[in-house]
């Protein structure tokens, strides 16, 4: 057979699930091949059957599941020539929970799974978890055990992989957590790795440390990858070969130089139109795949924001906010010094302006949005607000002067399904706003819900549903309709497209775009990804430690940065463009030519007060030591 030549052949398969009014094709008649040593990348929009084929290989999907075809796996441990098909197995003829499937999964098949929290047990350390996997597939004694774990911790990244051993998962960021989830998916040195959006949920910079680890560890094991994704940027990086899935069908498939080079599918085509990158003119358009029809001609006398006086609309100076937390030493808490989550943060938005605001998780941009919601008190500081009756202090506004502010500025938040109450229809989900403001009549609040709703693209037969039959890109607008129902100002939208394929982050970039300069919104963009901020912002603010570093309009940062962690975060873009991947040598720590500039030019040494924000003309602002020259902030 010549398909024995290759670690993993899919042949001919099809899975399918049972619904009341019959049954739904996820995966239809579907193959490919996976070469030993090679990175293969399995590409298409969320629902195109990327995880459900995954889990049908690994023989963890649901026993609902009908699934036909064949999944020949090749261990290369029982043959030492593949082409003759020795130790060939039929991967779904075997028993559901058999002991020959269960010696392969975990052991000779690895997985990661997209989120990584959900995965791990929570009542268990990281170490008694990952240990778990040697207790099932090895000999090992306890010790030896918990020497090879504390091995693989150390060869994910972890610099202390014996504290870690006794970590829970909670205690761990996204990132580590993955790291985590990564050295449990490769304890056993598995021949094929299946990483089923393992980035997803990570801030660019993590991604790409993440992405580099994958990287160095399958060049150094030299195992396969089946690298399920949405993210073109990321098959660029690693991949060898992509497959294009569409509703559980192959589009294309080749290497990697052919897919981008010269796509033959329109489908292909349009996956990587749809995705934002600096090269291309910020006049353009994204084209998703499928476009949605903005109608607001009907809302600009309901919802259009009233023009005010003045450029500024919000000006924010010195805000700082700190976290207290407690240590734990036996059975006394200990106190700690608190977390300083904001910084002495200044900064302007312009009426009309998208203006960005990026850096990794944990740097404070959140933190900043709750601030000016008023969902947190910060510690000082003052943000005026400039509305068409004049300045209010938004952070001590009480009374009918806050509930008046709180109709001016709005937000968008990340999880558009944890923000939607699922008790609630579409039609009750949007009229609140109204009806706790006291906007208008039952009938004319109505009115205006149906308007909002059609003008995201949306039918009117959408008022009646709730949440959860609607997918992440529709919740997402239906969050923006809400957030639009009292015409306000200003717009927060905090990571709005981060939780989005890249088809749907498409749709609901340029609809933000579309109501921006329809409605004369004015946008705070919060964001990890630099390329959606080149596309949407004006003017860019990077964020670092609970700092601004460095503030300039969009093309400056993106084309001349000064700082360098806003150069950092650019390298750690993984870009859809074979001619510019990820150079995996700027990611992680940087080096001693980089560290020792910084240390000159930006390092405070401890005192914060050391450091202020140099003028380099044009609006271009950027945080380095006080008695350095701005000429010298460019070499």
């Amino acid at each position: 057979m010549a398909e024995c030549a290759d670690l993993l052949y899919v042949d001919n398969i099809s899975v399918s699930f049972p619904l009341m009014s019959g049954r739904i094709q996820a995966v239809k008649s579907f193959s490919m091949r996976l070469r030993p040593g090679k990175v293969t990348a399995l590409v298409g929009e969320s629902g195109s059957g990327k995880s459900v084929l995954g889990r049908s290989i690994m023989g963890i999907e649901s026993n609902l599941a009908d699934i036909s075809g064949r999944v020949l796996f090749n261990d290369p441990q029982k043959s030492s020539a593949l082409s003759a098909g020795a130790g060939s197995v039929d991967l779904l003829s075997l028993p559901y929970d058999g002991r020959q499937i269960r010696q392969i999964r975990g052991n000779r098949i690895g997985m990661i799974f997209q989120e990584p929290m959900t995965s791990f047990s929570p009542v268990h350390t990281v170490g008694n978890q990952i240990e778990e996997v040697l207790k099932v597939h090895s000999v090992m004694t306890p010790r030896e055990r918990q020497a090879r774990v504390e091995e693989m911790l150390g060869l994910v990244g972890f610099n202390d992989p014996a504290r870690v051993y006794g970590m829970f998962p909670f205690e761990l960021s996204g990132g580590m957590r993955q790291r985590a989830m990564i050295a449990m998916a490769l304890i056993c040195n598995p021949a094929l790795l299946i990483a089923d959006e393992p980035t997803t949920a990570l801030d660019v910079t993590i991604q790409a440390q993440i992405l580099k680890l994958l990287k160095e560890l399958q060049e150094k094991l030299g195992m396969a990858v089946l690298l399920i994704t949405h993210d073109l940027g990321v098959v660029a990086s690693l991949a060898d070969e992509v497959v294009v899935i569409y509703r559980g069908e192959v589009m294309e498939s080749g290497p990697v130089e052919a897919i981008f080079g010269s796509p033959q599918h329109a489908y292909t085509k349009g996956l990587m139109q749809a995705v934002p990158d600096f090269d291309m003119d910020r006049a353009a358009r994204l084209k998703p795949l499928r476009e949605i029809r903005v109608d607001t001609a009907q809302l600009m006398d309901k919802c259009r924001a009233p023009e005010g006086a003045g450029d500024v609309l919000l000006s924010v100076r010195n805000i700082s906010k700190s976290f207290q937390t407690k240590g734990s030493n036996g059975f006394f808490s200990v106190a700690v010094p608190p977390t300083l989550a904001v910084n002495d943060v200044s900064f302007d938005i312009h009426r009309g302006e998208t203006l960005g605001l990026v850096g990794e998780s944990g740097c404070g941009k959140t933190t900043l949005s709750k601030i000016l919601m008023r969902g947190i008190t910060a510690d000082q500081g003052t943000a005026i607000y400039q509305g068409a009756d004049g300045p209010v202090d938004l952070l001590n506004a009480k009374g009918q002067e806050l509930q008046s502010l709180r109709t001016r500025i709005q937000m968008v938040f990340q999880d558009p399904v944890s923000s939607l109450s699922p008790r609630m229809t579409v039609r009750g989900i949007v009229s609140e706003p109204l009806e706790i403001h006291e906007r208008g009549s039952r009938a004319g609040r109505l009115d205006l819900v149906k308007r909002l709703i059609h003008a995201i693209g949306l039918p009117e037969t959408a008022l009646g549903r709730y949440p959860h039959s609607f997918s992440g890109g529709q919740r997402q607008r239906i969050g923006i309709a809400r957030a639009l129902a009292l015409g306000p100002d200003l717009v927060i939208c905090d990571e709005p497209v981060s939780a989005l394929d890249v088809s749907v982050q498409a749709q609901i970039l340029n609809l933000m775009k579309d109501l921006k300069s329809e409605l004369g919104l004015t946008y705070l963009f919060i964001s990890h990804n630099l390329a959606v901020i080149n596309y949407m912002a004006d003017r860019v603010a990077v964020m670092y430690a609970g700092r601004i570093v460095e503030i300039a309009p969009c093309e400056v940062i993106m084309r001349d940065p000064v700082h360098p962690y806003t150069k950092k975060l650019l390298a750690a873009v993984p870009l859809p463009n074979l001619d510019h991947p990820l150079d995996f040598n700027l990611i992680g720590e940087p080096s001693l030519a980089a560290k020792k500039r910084w240390a000159r030019h930006f390092h405070d040494e401890g005192d914060p007060t050391t450091l202020a924000h140099a003028d380099l003309g044009g609006g271009h602002l950027v945080l380095a030591r006080r008695n350095v020259d701005a000429r010298e902030l460019r070499t």
